[in-house]
Formats: structure tokens, sequence, C-alpha cells
């Protein structure tokens, strides 16, 4: 046990710092403008309804981290679950789309804040041309060295959330609070709506149950790093929805919908603020592209092996998973070049409400071997199930493309498993099985 324990090397603090930098990656840039657009003067609840998910959610994770300790996370969780069969597989599919997702969403906020730092107009061209550039030298640098993209991580983290305490502390004496009144808000169904569209910016925090077995002391790290990183993110959205709505008008974030959180930093620090968040986006947005297409890159070899991807995606090379990382990339171009900032961000928090619903789901169905309360699990449950239903009828009335997409992704990863478990992995099952008899 203690040579076990001796080869753990993330404490509390790096676990801490892989929750933060997993949520505060490029969603916030990306999806302030789209919560603005729907919650108005209320937008801060918004973000208080999304931290509500995810701090229940967060008590899912971690009580079945502490017990089931894997790399795969997510994937062993529902394994452990439901055992390994159609709804586990296509669940693990699910999330590994949900994925390219987040991916796409980073890169279309990275493409609008380098436009409107290095041009003059935003054009197709160059949209596409920066969306691209953003997945293709990730793709490059994991190809090259896995290890830069963790070591340069925490660095990254601290440096972008330094910098956005900065803005909200030199926004304070320009905060116009009738902005933020009542008056100002929308009724509740949309500010659950909202709160749900940006949720996206929260999902992060499950990275945490990868770095599982690396953590000391983990019954006692694991649960506080999931606790106080999502509790430090909510605070941290919930001052800069403050500073973004108190400092400038409604109508100017929505004009700038794509880039809000750059302009909420002009009426304290002028251009010098403009620039400072804009950097910040791009640094923020390229992280998070290298670290996701690192991550599914491994998530998909960790599929691979346990058969619920091709073999091809299990192809290492210097401890890289060269072919698995490539198709990351390839997908992520293809989905971030194809939809719109909205419909990334709907189809994004969907796809991990989803996810999220079924992980507390399964919390609850193991609340025994767990030791968790099967109370605060229902609530969990019910609480993710409502936010996702909401989400989706919502979503149908306003914006049917973003829901039929989010469907297929869903209908993809079920054909997916049908097709594969049937005619592929069973028949590769039965030879393994015949060699060794």
């Amino acid at each position: 046990m203690n040579n076990k324990n001796n080869t753990r090397t993330i404490g509390l603090l790096g676990a801490i710092s892989i929750g933060v930098g997993g949520m505060v990656g490029g969603g916030i840039f990306a999806v302030l403008g789209e919560a603005v657009s729907l919650a108005h003067g209320a937008t801060v609840i918004a973000f208080l309804l999304a931290g509500i998910v995810a701090i229940l959610t967060a008590y899912s994770y971690a009580k079945l981290s502490v017990k089931f300790q894997s790399k795969g996370g997510t994937v062993s969780f529902i394994d452990e679950a439901f055992g390994h069969n159609y709804l586990s597989g296509s669940v693990n599919f699910m999330l590994w789309l949900s994925y390219l997702v987040t991916i796409s969403l980073y890169a279309v906020a990275f493409s609008s804040y380098s436009q409107v730092l290095f041009l003059d107009n935003e054009t197709k061209f160059f949209n596409h041309f920066f969306i691209s550039l953003a997945i293709l030298l990730p793709l490059v640098i994991n190809l090259i060295s896995a290890s830069f993209v963790s070591k340069s991580e925490s660095f990254i983290v601290f440096i972008k959330v330094v910098l956005l305490i900065v803005v909200i502390v030199a926004s304070y004496s320009y905060l116009d609070y009738d902005r933020l009144s009542p008056k100002h808000w929308e009724g509740s169904i949309s500010l659950l709506v909202a709160g749900m569209i940006i949720f996206v910016a929260y999902e992060g925090f499950e990275l945490i149950a990868n770095s599982a077995e690396d953590i000391k002391n983990p019954k006692s790290n694991l649960p506080k790093a999931f606790y106080i990183s999502v509790i430090l993110v909510i605070i941290l959205y919930l001052l800069i929805a403050v500073t973004s709505i108190g400092t400038v008008s409604e109508d100017k974030l929505l004009e700038a919908k794509d880039y809000a959180l750059a302009i909420a930093a002009k009426p304290a620090l002028g251009q010098i603020g403009f620039t400072i968040v804009s950097v910040t986006a791009l640094l923020a947005t390229f992280s998070a592209i290298n670290a996701t297409i690192y991550g599914n890159g491994r998530l998909g070899y960790i599929l691979a092996v346990d058969g619920e991807l091709p073999t091809v995606f299990n192809t290492e090379k210097n401890n890289i998973p060269t072919l698995s990382v490539i198709i990351t990339a390839f997908f992520s171009l293809i989905l971030a070049n194809s939809i719109n900032l909205a419909q990334i961000a709907i189809i994004g928090s969907a796809s991990f409400l989803l996810i999220f619903f079924i992980v507390n789901v399964a919390a609850l169905k193991l609340y025994k071997q767990i030791k968790a309360s099967k109370i605060i699990l229902i609530i969990s449950c019910i609480i993710s199930f409502i936010a996702l239903s909401t989400l989706i009828i919502h979503t149908y009335q306003t914006d049917k493309n973003a829901v039929i997409i989010f469907f297929a992704f869903i209908l993809v990863s079920i054909l997916f498993e049908v097709l594969y478990g049937r005619f592929v992995r069973k028949h590769m099952f039965n030879r393994e099985y015949k060699k060794e008899n």
C-alpha cells in the first residue's frame, strides 16, 4: 500500500489545478455572449444554476473516483455500474464524440478572438483559417511531445486565472448595479436554459477522475479536489458575469457576442484590457484544445484497448497514441468548420448533461459500494435530467438543427456500438477465447 502511494505524484493543489484548468479552458470565453443573449441581467443567476448542476455531479464523481481509481474515469464508472453492454459502449463512444464538440467550441472561440485582435474585419476565410490553425498546431505539438501538454498546463492555468482576476478587480469601481437588478432579468425558463447552454464551461472537472491513480491520499484529496475546484470556478464565473453585465451595456455585449469578455474589460482598462483578455482567451482556448486533443486521444486509446473502439486507435509510438490523436483532430476540424458557435455550445452542453445524468444514475446504482448518500444522488439525477430536458425542449423551439445534430450524435453512438459490438468485437473476443483454449 505504501509503495503504491509513493508512486503517486499529484498532490491536492495539483489535483485542484487539473479541475480548474479543465473548466476555465475556452468555455467561458466562448459562451458568455450566449448567456447574456438569453438571461440578460440575470446572467449571474444562469452561471449559478449551471454551477449547482456541476457541484451535485461532482459529488457523484468524488464518490466514484475514490472507489474506482482508474485512468478511464467516466468510462470506468459506467462500465462498473452497467457492465460491458450496449448502454455502456454507446455512452463511452458518446463521451469521445462530446470531447470533439468541446475542441470545436474552443477552436471557434480562438478564431473569434484572433480575428478581433489581429484583423480589422471578420471574414469567412480567416474564420476557417484560425479555426483550423487552432486545431492543427496542437495536433503537431501532441504528436511531437505529449509531455509538453501536461508540463505547460499548470502554468497556463495560473496565468489565465490571474489575468481574469486582474480584470475583475480593476472593474469593481466601474460597476453599475442597476444593470444587475431583477427588472432586467428574464423569466425562469430562459434563466434555466441560459444556465444549461453555458454548462459546457463547467464540464472539465471530470478530468480529475482520469488522474485518480496518480493523486496522493486519494480518499481525502479526491473529494476535496472536486469540491474545491468546482466552488472556485463557480465564484470566478459569478464575478466575471457581474463584471461583464455591470460595466458594459447589454447592446455592446450582444454586438460583440463571440468576444464579449474582451469588451467587458474595456471600461476599466481600455484597449489594454481588451488586448489582455483577448490574449488570455487565445492562450486559454489554445491550451484547452491542446489538453483535450491529448485527453481524447488517450480516451480513444483506452476504449480501443478495452475493445470498444477499433484497434487502429491503440496504435502507439513513443508513448503517444498517434492515430487516436490524429483521428480526434480530424473530426474536430470537420465539426468546428461546419457548425456555428451557438449550436456547438448547445450540443456540447447537452452531450455532457446527458453523460453526467448517466454518471449520476451509475453512482445511485452503486451508492452502497461507494458509500454515498442516496438522497443526494437522487437529487443529482433529478436536477441533471430536468436541466437536460429543459435545454432540449427550448432549443427545439428556437434551433431545431442543434437538436437534430445532438440526437444524431446519440444515434451514431448507438449504431456504432450495435454494429461494431456485434460484427467486430464479438468475433474478436471469440478468436481470443479459442486461442486461449
